[in-house]
């Protein structure tokens, strides 16, 4: 029998903007550190530095801190949308999915590079935080479901470190942009 058949899997929502969030330390500069309530007793990590954003998940902000998420940053500007979806089987977390922007200096508007929109599947604990899959927004017009699918069906036996982040759907500018030149 196959794992999903036999657990209840519903979305949960909270909230990453700043409003709803915790500063930690000093902010220094262009750099801030800040912590939001998460589900079942984890925090968000929200992590800004020369506008470039990371976002881990723990039981608290060392822990948050300590994960391969904390250290997965994007080259080009960046920034975390404010709401938090947590993929939950019966009541327990195991993905969340957010909606990030990535900046794109090849394609320039009157306020800059326009800001090209991606959704990214993070693995929860048990076992490290990271990446699991990155789905183009703007290429793929069920993005959402798609994150869903992926965040289901593999962020719990994902292995970061050893295995390799997904791209789910079409790929577009946004995922481009977002994985390491080769």
């Amino acid at each position: 029998m196959n794992q999903a058949a036999a657990e209840t899997i519903a979305s949960a929502y909270t909230s990453a903007a700043e409003k709803d969030c915790r500063t930690v330390g000093k902010p220094e500069g262009d750099s801030s550190t800040q912590t939001c309530p998460g589900k079942d007793g984890l925090i968000v990590l929200v992590n800004e530095d020369d506008l470039r954003q990371t976002v881990s998940v723990g039981r608290n902000a060392r822990a948050a801190a300590k994960e391969p998420a904390a250290e997965t940053f994007f080259g080009p500007f960046n920034s975390a949308g404010p709401t938090i979806e947590w993929r939950m089987a019966d009541g327990k977390p195991f993905a969340i999915i957010q909606r990030w922007q990535i900046a794109d200096n090849d394609d320039q508007g009157k306020a800059g590079p326009t800001n090209k929109p991606m959704l990214i599947v993070t693995r929860l604990p048990p076992g490290p935080v990271c990446h699991v899959a990155y789905i183009d927004a703007a290429a793929n017009p069920n993005a959402n479901e798609l994150a869903r699918q992926v965040a289901d069906e593999s962020a719990r036996g994902f292995t970061c470190g050893k295995d390799k982040v997904k791209v789910a759907g079409n790929r577009g500018r946004a995922v481009d942009l977002a994985l390491p030149k080769r």
